[in-house]
């Protein structure tokens, strides 16, 4: 069954308004055969004729009303798409959906919403909490805008990763334990310890930077979420290894942070899709690529 063109409604709709055709003609920047042939091929499409002329003037017949009715709406709705269309292309409106994990959205992104709120409010950030490997394969299969990811990360097809930050890695220790001025493997590896959860990146580091002084010690907890290891070792259940953002706010006073020998370092990047990035994505990685330094 052939469409109705939503030209041809447009043509119907002029010849209403204006009462001829050579008028509809004017008004559209059509020659008058068009005018003509747009409102037979409707009327061939509908099957009944769509407009009558009384007296020099062109009127709709009773079925013609019925349809110049629901064609103002459709060509109303047709012009409102396209502004709210051209609004997101021009980045004034529009959806950008992130992905990071529970330590990058606690600290990092409110700083960026904010700004965001404050000088693009009619985009709509939607975060999800993901690991680095799973925000990875969200961007590639085209479910996610943004990452926030772990670095090192391998080259993944169609995905820009650039590097974004570097925060040292600190001791978080409970406050009335005897704690040397800088935190060694053999040190904490004889504390008890609140570690995050095994299948994140930062656990992975955190490994390899007590496998350096020949330990391997066993957590009491596993989590993924930093601010439930701080409020631990704000109790003394245990210490903890945590990135510190310079704009983070100072622990607990029940925590005491102490710099790491050897230094360990949690680096972030920023990935997206390669080739054409919206508008509002734009947006949101200028702001996210000004907080590289805070």
């Amino acid at each position: 069954m052939r469409e109705i063109s939503l030209d041809r409604l447009r043509t119907l709709v002029a010849i209403t308004d204006r009462g001829s055709f050579a008028d509809a003609a004017r008004a559209l920047h059509l020659a008058p055969p068009t005018v003509s042939l747009h409102i037979a091929e409707l009327e061939d499409r509908i099957g009944a004729p769509l407009l009558s002329r009384k007296r020099g003037h062109v009127r709709p017949s009773a079925i013609g009303e019925v349809l110049v009715e629901r064609a103002r709406r459709l060509l109303a709705d047709a012009e409102q798409a396209l502004d709210d269309i051209q609004r997101q292309v021009q980045g004034l409106e529009g959806r950008a959906r992130l992905g990071a994990s529970t330590g990058a959205i606690a600290h990092l992104l409110p700083q960026a919403l904010e700004v965001l709120r404050q000088h693009h409010p009619g985009i709509d950030i939607q975060v999800a909490v993901l690991t680095s490997h799973e925000t990875l394969s969200r961007l590639a299969d085209g479910t996610l805008d943004v990452g926030l990811v772990a670095l090192p990360q391998p080259p993944v097809a169609g995905l820009v990763i650039k590097p974004w930050r570097r925060d040292p890695v600190m001791a978080f220790v409970p406050a009335h334990w005897r704690c040397p001025a800088r935190v060694t493997p053999a040190w904490l590896a004889a504390q008890p310890l609140i570690l995050n959860d095994a299948t994140t990146r930062l656990s992975r580091l955190t490994a390899d930077w007590f496998a350096t002084g020949g330990q391997h010690p066993a957590p009491r907890i596993q989590l993924n979420y930093n601010d439930a290891i701080k409020s631990l070792v704000a109790a003394g259940y245990g210490a903890a290894l945590l990135p510190h953002e310079a704009t983070t706010p100072l622990p607990d006073r029940r925590i005491v942070m102490r710099p790491l020998r050897p230094a360990l370092w949690r680096r972030l990047g920023i990935a997206h899709r390669a080739g054409y990035v919206e508008r509002s994505t734009h947006h949101v990685l200028d702001v996210l690529w000004d907080l590289r330094l805070a």
